[in-house]
Formats: C-alpha cells, sequence, structure tokens
C-alpha cells in the first residue's frame, strides 16, 4: 500500500505562499508599530509603517510575477492594510499629538479610519471595462499606504529636527482630516501598476530605487519627508494626465461613432 505524504498545501499552490507570508508580516508590522506608539517610542512606531507600506508594494507585485493571485490573498490584503494603514498610523498621531484635544482628538481619528476602510471597500470594488485599461495606471483618491505616512509627516518632521513655523495645535487635525478626505475623494493620483519602462533606461530606474533605499536607510525621516513632498506634487500632475487621457479616449470614440453613421 502507497503512504501518502503529509502536505500544507498541494505542490500547484505553493505560489500563493509567498505573496500572503509578506502580507500577513506587514500586519505584524502596523500591531507592532501601536505597541511602539504606547511606548512613546515614535521613531521605531514609524519605521514599522514603512517597512509595512514596502511589503504592501511588493506582495501585490510578486503575486502576479508568479502568478500566485488569488481572492484569499485580495481579501487578506485589504484587511492587512485597513489594520496596518487605517488604524495603526491613526493610532500613532493620536497618541503623539491628538489625545491633547480631548474628544475632538478621537473623532478625528476614528474619521480617518471610517474614510480609509472606505477608500478599501471601494477599491475592492473597482471595475474596469474593456476600453477602460489605461485607468489602471491611475488610483480614486489616495492610496491608504501613502495616506499613512501622509498622515504621519508631522509627527517625522519633528523626528528631524527641521524646524518649520507649524503651529501643531491646527495643523495636525487639520492635515488629517484632509488626507481622510483625499482617501476616499475620486481625485485621480497616479498607481504606477502599467508603467512601461524602456530597456534603456532600465539601469536609471534600478540606480534610482538604489539610491533611495540607500537614503532610506541612512535617512530615514528625512527621506519620508522628500517622499511625501514629490507624491504631494505629482496628485495636480496625475490629474492632468488622467483628464488629457480621458479627453482623448473621448475624441477618439466620438471620431469612431461618426465614422460608423457615415
Amino acid at each position: 500500500m502507497e503512504e501518502k505524504k503529509f502536505k500544507i498545501v498541494q505542490s500547484k499552490k505553493t505560489r500563493y505562499i509567498l505573496p500572503n507570508i509578506l502580507t500577513i508580516a506587514g500586519v505584524c508590522l502596523g500591531i507592532s508599530s501601536i505597541k511602539f506608539s504606547l511606548d512613546l517610542n515614535f521613531k521605531m512606531a514609524v519605521i514599522f509603517i514603512t517597512l509595512a507600506a514596502i511589503l504592501d508594494a511588493l506582495d501585490g507585485r510578486i503575486a502576479r510575477l508568479i502568478k500566485g493571485t488569488s481572492e484569499f490573498g485580495k481579501e487578506l490584503d485589504s484587511l492587512t492594510d485597513f489594520v496596518s494603514f487605517g488604524i495603526a498610523p491613526a493610532f500613532i498621531i493620536y497618541f503623539w499629538e491628538l489625545n491633547k484635544y480631548g474628544k475632538f482628538g478621537w473623532a478625528v481619528t476614528l474619521i480617518y479610519s471610517v474614510c480609509c476602510v472606505l477608500r478599501l471597500a471601494r477599491f475592492n470594488l473597482t471595475k474596469y471595462k474593456a476600453d477602460e485599461t489605461w485607468k489602471q495606471n491611475y488610483f480614486e483618491g489616495v492610496p491608504s499606504p501613502i495616506g499613512a505616512l501622509l498622515i504621519l509627516s508631522p509627527l517625522v518632521i519633528e523626528l528631524t529636527n527641521i524646524d518649520l513655523p507649524l503651529n501643531k495645535t491646527f495643523f495636525v487635525p487639520i492635515f488629517t482630516l484632509l488626507i481622510a478626505i483625499l482617501l476616499i475623494s475620486k481625485v485621480p493620483t497616479y498607481s504606477f501598476k502599467n508603467i512601461k519602462i524602456k530597456p534603456t533606461l532600465t539601469v536609471f530606474i534600478l540606480l534610482g530605487i538604489g539610491i533611495s533605499l540607500v537614503t532610506l536607510m541612512f535617512f530615514t525621516f528625512e527621506t519620508l519627508i522628500a517622499f511625501s513632498l514629490l507624491y504631494i506634487l505629482s496628485i495636480p500632475v496625475a490629474c492632468l494626465t488622467y483628464f488629457s487621457n480621458k479627453k482623448s479616449i473621448q475624441n477618439d470614440t466620438s471620431d469612431d461613432d461618426h465614422e460608423d453613421v457615415l
């Protein structure tokens, strides 16, 4: 009688494990960042959220690369995003500054978390038609990992010892609410999913990624501030390119309709 070998998963399904491991590691980092914020160790809290954001950027791309995408992985990713980027950063900001404002500070914390879960729910239901594949280059609103890093920017500025004339009493809650609104808005932002890179530019792209990682390791908080500023500046550019592409597609469609009539 042939003995059956014990297997945790089928050999054909092993490619689904790696992306999900990265996703679970991300939620562990997010929850750990809350613990660090409770201990008032805000440096480690920000670093753990940053690492969670990096893993979130990698797990989906790795899943598509090794053909390990699944409905389970999609749902797991959304739940992880809510914990790591909807709850954890809001709690970090609350324990750092918003707790000083009493009920108003807690209300701001709740508003951000609610906006994040609404943004994730809308993202899961987003479908594209056959003639709208170009829209995959854009998100509707700011994605939750970026939103998490953005609302932590005032804290990161303080950690860098950059002397800016900011009144935290007014700036922190207003800025947090602004990012919360951007999460659920329909403002187009770059997704960087379907970017086509010319072979001649590959070396320069890799060099840029390498430099970014080096600066992130040695000048972590300064690099996060630079990334946040660059992303904020990219939003109006994304709006211009989105509506330009939309207009050109509409013009091409209307031209085709006229040709059919004639």
